[in-house]
């Protein structure tokens, strides 16, 4: 996933920039809830997430993951697992065909529709992305999950009013979500209003069944503003000590240059024409 500052760390490159591009995974995964790979696992003895896992654990993963995609290229959790983990891994192009291949083949699932609009977004195909997600909708039973993925793509789009309308509608669905607190508030972060955006992170983090990408967006937000050490220690509940410290460090640095915010929004958007996790 290049972007044009070096960093220190591979992984807490990707870590940032999988939190500046909002949290569309959060979304979209839980919508196959009923798949044991949908959590980001592996296998059924390796239930770490992905997002946890360094670089070469992320590769390594990738390649088993492929190894059984190969095998049956139609098996909807591994298939789905699998294009999450290669975006992860820097290759939304082939996380890509991977979910087009799988939408072909399941033409009218809502989960594989809503997976193949996160892996469009993804690619920066933010109108295909939101015809995905929203034929994957029920309108007289709406999926709050869904209307959180759209209102993540409506965000990459830079539509934050309408975005802002929708993560409220998914809350009115499924009160105290972390998952579209956390995106409400990477909404604010896009925009640069991190002090909103740590109240609505905060408030994700605090529910119970939040998950690790909701507390590692958190850390974030508290590192934007100066608050290493704090940031540091948020991020450590999550990683090894040694990946949080390489992430803060890569966040020092990257703050440390001049135009720096102005730097993370413009890797925003340049991101949002290639390739996102």
């Amino acid at each position: 996933m290049p972007m044009p500052i070096h960093a220190p760390n591979v992984k807490g490159k990707r870590l940032i920039i999988t939190a500046l591009m909002v949290a569309l995974a959060a979304s979209v995964a839980g919508c196959a809830s009923t798949s044991k790979f949908t959590t980001g696992s592996i296998s059924s003895s390796d239930n770490r997430p992905l997002e946890t896992m360094s670089a070469t654990e992320l590769h390594s993963a990738t390649a088993r993951l492929g190894e059984s995609y190969a095998r049956n290229p139609n098996d909807k959790p591994i298939a789905t697992n699998f294009a999450a983990a290669l975006q992860m891994d820097g290759d939304a192009d082939q996380s890509l065909a991977v979910m087009r291949k799988l939408a072909i083949a399941y033409p009218k699932d809502r989960d594989v529709l809503a997976a193949y609009g996160k892996a469009l977004a993804a690619n920066g195909q933010f109108e295909p992305a939101l015809d995905a997600v929203r034929r994957a909708q029920t309108p007289e039973y709406p999926d709050w999950r869904l209307v959180s993925a759209e209102a993540a793509i409506l965000d990459q789009m830079g539509q934050r009013d309408e975005a802002r309308q929708d993560y409220r509608k998914a809350l009115e669905l499924k009160p105290n979500e972390p998952s579209i607190l956390s995106n409400l508030g990477m909404s604010y972060v896009l925009e640069g209003d991190l002090r909103t955006a740590e109240t609505y992170m905060r408030s994700a983090a605090q529910q119970p069944n939040a998950d690790s990408r909701v507390r590692q967006n958190l850390a974030l937000v508290v590192g934007l503003q100066g608050r290493f050490d704090e940031a540091e220690k948020i991020a450590s509940q999550e990683l090894s000590p040694e990946q949080a410290q390489a992430n803060i460090a890569y966040l020092r640095q990257m703050l440390a240059q001049q135009n720096a915010w102005t730097q993370l929004k413009d890797q925003d958007k340049g991101k949002a024409k290639v390739a996102t996790n």
